[in-house]
């Protein structure tokens, strides 16, 4: 069995598909698989590391105004059906799955027109353009929110199974979290994350929150800054007065499984993998999605986890340290709306979604 996986740019394409690959090797441990990527996006670094076989195309992404960069990738389009006919030529797979990002447009389409078994993973409510045109040629499109399938034309199947995550964000308990990070099992944890690269306004909100919640004996927080704002926010701190014990503030958290296992209540972002990482372990949210992402889609992705009770949003350009301190607060005094949002979240989470998409995938080659 040879599968081939492409998506790329960003993280929120590449560990989808890591975790797919993850997967389907445990299911078919003789399974050859290889991942189609270029050399600008992030997937040249990590895919490495994983111990998957890396291969690159030359392609880039369309600007959504005409210009001579446009032309120029247009140029570069060519260049990798090129590129991707002679991986396909050469590798003869017997499945492919692409999980979204301009890489896997050449590579997915091509394969689709050589009648091979062809897949496609959408992360996000609302899906991108490479996934949405690929949705034409592919046998089946998993999504990681029902509210995506609207987008979707074509005879592809549509089959909602969220989005993949990592094992190991199921394998700890809150009591085990809590001991390793130290923590107090009587307080109520709140998780605070813009991102591995933090988030500038959720950090501003929060300096104001936390200056609020210093001391308090049935809260403790746990925020991560980002690198490049640790300094910069504990000098902010300093100069208001410090915080307590309560409030644990670090760069960077290196063990994310173990700190969503201990959170009661989380304030982040709202990128897809994000928000299946926190329903997976029923950990309830005050989102705030990142206004630049492309076609809004955190918005989307945020919008879509509230209306099913598991998530307050606020946006961020709404955003203020009354504001979400006030989100924080109720949910603090009003324990049974807290426990909804818990069993809400709960509900939505899909855990073995890697599972399903692993194992329908290969029953697409095996037919």
């Amino acid at each position: 069995m040879k599968v081939i996986l492409s998506g790329g740019g960003t993280g929120g394409h590449i560990y989808p598909a890591l975790t797919i690959a993850d997967q389907i090797k445990k299911l078919c441990p003789d399974a050859d698989i290889s991942f189609v990527g270029t050399r600008q996006g992030l997937e040249k670094d990590i895919i490495p590391r994983y111990g998957y076989p890396l291969q690159f195309i030359e392609v880039a992404g369309f600007k959504r105004s005409l210009s001579f960069d446009t032309l120029r990738s247009v140029g570069k389009l060519f260049t990798g059906l090129c590129d991707a006919y002679k991986i396909i030529k050469e590798q003869r797979p017997d499945l492919l799955i692409g999980t979204g990002g301009y890489v896997c447009g050449p590579i997915v389409l091509l394969a689709a027109l050589h009648n091979i078994p062809c897949c496609i993973q959408e992360q996000n409510a609302m899906p991108g353009v490479t996934n949405k045109i690929l949705a034409r040629y592919v046998r089946k499109v998993f999504l990681g929110y029902k509210e995506a399938g609207k987008y979707f034309h074509g005879k592809a199947e549509l089959v909602y199974t969220g989005n993949p995550i990592r094992s190991e964000i199921l394998e700890h308990t809150r009591q085990e979290a809590v001991k390793e990070l130290g923590l107090d099992p009587e307080k109520k944890t709140i998780l605070v994350s813009g991102g591995s690269r933090g988030a500038r306004s959720i950090n501003q909100a929060m300096l104001e929150a936390e200056l609020a919640l210093s001391g308090r004996h049935e809260v403790q927080v746990l925020h991560a800054t980002g690198d490049v704002n640790y300094e910069q926010y504990m000098e902010a701190v300093r100069k208001r007065g410090g915080v307590a014990d309560n409030i644990i503030i670090k760069p960077y958290l290196h063990n994310m499984p173990v700190a969503l296992a201990a959170a009661d209540l989380a304030v982040f972002r709202a990128g897809a993998i994000g928000l299946a990482e926190l329903t997976a372990k029923g950990v309830p949210a005050v989102l705030v999605p990142y206004p630049y992402a492309t076609a809004n889609h955190q918005e989307f992705n945020a919008r879509a986890v509230e209306a099913r009770g598991a998530a307050q949003v606020i946006l961020d350009k709404e955003l203020t340290g009354e504001r979400i301190l006030e989100a924080i607060e109720h949910l603090l005094l009003h324990e049974k709306d807290l426990e909804k949002m818990q069993a809400a979240a709960k509900a939505l989470g899909q855990p073995q979604a890697a599972k399903t998409i692993a194992e329908q995938a290969l029953a697409l080659a095996r037919k």
